[in-house]
């Protein structure tokens, strides 16, 4: 079965964007920004929702030529990588896309079942949509240090508790990664 990591920059309040929906203050330093580009080779899918895949298509396929090689490099990753965009709104999407409008716990149930590689859910609607459901495996949280006061938190409320063990933490000079493995 194919491993699940829900992972996402957020504030040390827990917000993975700002009350106007801004994530300017999680800019990667290189270090960072190439831990990501190796963290995104060993995926084989990611899942997202409407929001950050528009987000996303908006640049990563349209790096400037004159941006710095690690830009380039994510966005060949991100533009070549398969997505299945979960929404009820688009009615397509490109670069190497699938649309789904149904049943997402559902759906990511499937994927999961079809391989043993593993897979990264972005954006914080689509995985409070699967964390019920314990279909998340991983959590990785790139705490940035501003506190926002509002936004949109990493968490959901939950009727039930998620028990979590910490398998590593990391340092970098623009965050902190604390990754958890779900139990």
């Amino acid at each position: 079965m194919r491993k699940l990591i829900y992972g996402f920059g957020l504030s040390v309040d827990g917000y993975v964007n700002d009350r106007d929906g801004k994530i300017d203050w999680t800019e990667p330093d290189d270090e960072l920004h190439q831990f990501h580009n190796d963290r995104f080779r060993d995926l084989e899918i990611i899942l997202n929702g409407r929001r950050l895949y528009e987000l996303m298509a908006e640049y990563w396929p349209h790096v400037p030529a004159d941006a710095p090689p690690i830009q380039q490099d994510f966005g060949r990753l991100w533009t070549d990588m398969p997505k299945v965009v979960f929404s009820r709104t688009l009615t397509e999407v490109q670069w190497n896309s699938t649309l789904v409008a149904e049943n997402a716990v559902e759906e990511v149930r499937r994927i999961k079942a079809e391989g043993d590689g593993v897979m990264e859910v972005g954006g914080a609607s689509l995985a409070a949509t699967l964390m019920p459901h314990g279909l998340i495996d991983e959590y990785q949280m790139f705490i940035s240090p501003v506190v926002l006061g509002g936004g949109t938190p990493m968490f959901p409320a939950l009727d039930n508790r998620i028990g979590l063990r910490l398998v590593e933490t990391r340092h970098f000079e623009t965050a902190v990664l604390l990754r958890y493995a779900a139990e």
